[in-house]
């Protein structure tokens, strides 16, 4: 599956699964290797990088924002094989 469409129904999953989650695609230009996504829910927020496989590349400075945006709130990889896992592990963490 193309990393875009994967993206793509990540995001209407989480809109269904968290009502009145915003979620922002980031501009990739702007900060290099800053995760894909911002999820906004209620006075939570996470940001998620996403990738078509556990196997995918990880650019330059990917591995670093997702590990400081974690450790800050909510940051992790997500892949279809590991998708369910950061769901789960999302909505806990908004539940908090």
């Amino acid at each position: 599956m193309l990393e875009s469409k994967f993206q793509e129904k990540l995001i209407r999953e989480i809109e269904l699964r968290f009502p009145g989650a915003i979620v922002l695609k980031n501009d990739s230009s702007y900060i290099q290797g800053f995760p894909d996504l911002i999820v906004l829910y209620k006075t939570h927020w996470a940001v998620l990088e996403v990738k078509n496989d556990r196997h995918a590349d990880h650019q330059p400075n990917q591995d670093y924002y997702v590990g400081l945006t974690d450790s800050m709130s909510f940051g992790r990889f997500v892949f279809p094989e590991n998708k369910k896992e950061v769901l789960y592990d999302l909505q806990r963490a908004f539940e908090a």
